[in-house]
């Protein structure tokens, strides 16, 4: 849990962050994404217990130490990364006057409040090492954001909307287009999204990134065969619904990887330690191979999610 605070304080605080509509407007040719709806989460019923949760974890801690209420004005979070440009992070919301005086604050700390212009709007230059730091009550806190070592532009000119970006080029197709960047979804690797009419959650990757990231932990024969992964959790009646899909470099591969899954999920299953309720989540799960996809999709009670996530 400890990772989670810090990086919601490192997107609510460290960098000013900025927004889009939903994971759709994410470009293809990303690398990885993330977005979080709590507006959805707050108000979809299958969503409230999971959002506590996060309220309890990081959202109160964020408020205490840094002075932002998430609660009551962050809408939406959207993260990604374009090969070359560096990461966006996106937060949509309704900001105070205070939180907004708090980002110039850390603007003129940590960088120039000179601004810059593109599109008739302002930006800012930030930091050149990566490093940003905010004081709270018990003093200085610094954060170390490694894919910012380069330092980061920052604008909080679009209604609405605060903007960090690692390329200062991203700032400017932003502002140009207020603070959207269109979707381009065409070819062999664009990176896969999935939808629902009300999700909380969004998530993919292309798995290329991590493959060919040195990192051995994530060297298993399933990324060695992927492609792309990308992962959903939505509100349907009182339920969440999840599903995750994968890519495979080959259409045997979904196939022998789907009939693994379904044979773990049976084993698992009927496992005399398990508690009757996650059984029976697990039974009603359907792993489906078409073509090159891999899919697996479930419906569980939110309360079990919470449980499961805090034991």
């Amino acid at each position: 849990m400890r990772l989670l605070k810090v990086l919601c304080i490192t997107v609510l605080m460290a960098i000013p962050a900025a927004t889009l509509a939903d994971a759709s407007d994410v470009p293809g040719s990303a690398e990885w994404y993330l977005h979080i709806d709590l507006d959805k989460m707050k108000s979809e019923e299958a969503g409230k217990a999971v959002y506590e949760w996060f309220r309890a974890e990081a959202l109160d801690e964020i408020r205490n130490d840094a002075g932002v209420d998430v609660d009551k004005e962050v809408s939406s979070i959207t993260a990604f990364s374009v090969t070359g440009q560096g990461p966006v992070i996106v937060i949509d919301g309704r900001f105070s006057q205070e939180t907004h005086d708090k980002l110039m604050a850390l603007i003129a700390a940590e960088g120039d409040i000179s601004p810059l212009t593109a599109a008739g709007r302002k930006y800012y230059r930030i930091g050149d090492d990566g490093d940003v730091s905010y004081k709270n009550k018990d003093g200085n806190v610094d954060l170390r954001i490694d894919s910012l070592k380069d330092g980061a532009w920052i604008s909080m000119d679009v209604r609405n909307k605060i903007l960090i970006t690692g390329a200062e080029e991203q700032m400017q197709k932003l502002l140009a287009n207020k603070g959207r960047i269109p979707r381009v979804a065409s070819g062999r690797d664009t990176l896969l999204v999935l939808t629902a009419e009300k999700t909380l959650l969004q998530a993919g990757m292309n798995s290329g990134l991590v493959k060919n990231g040195g990192n051995t932990d994530w060297d298993s024969n399933i990324l060695r065969n992927t492609r792309q992964i990308a992962f959903l959790v939505a509100a349907a009646a009182n339920k969440l619904a999840i599903e995750a899909r994968l890519i495979t470099t080959e259409p045997e591969m979904a196939e022998s990887l789907a009939s693994v899954a379904r044979g773990l999920i049976s084993l698992a299953s009927f496992d005399d330690s398990m508690d009757a309720e996650t059984a029976a989540v697990l039974q009603g799960t359907k792993v489906e191979a078409k073509g090159n996809s891999l899919s697996l999709s479930l419906a569980v009670d939110p309360n079990l999610v919470v449980r499961t996530i805090t034991n």
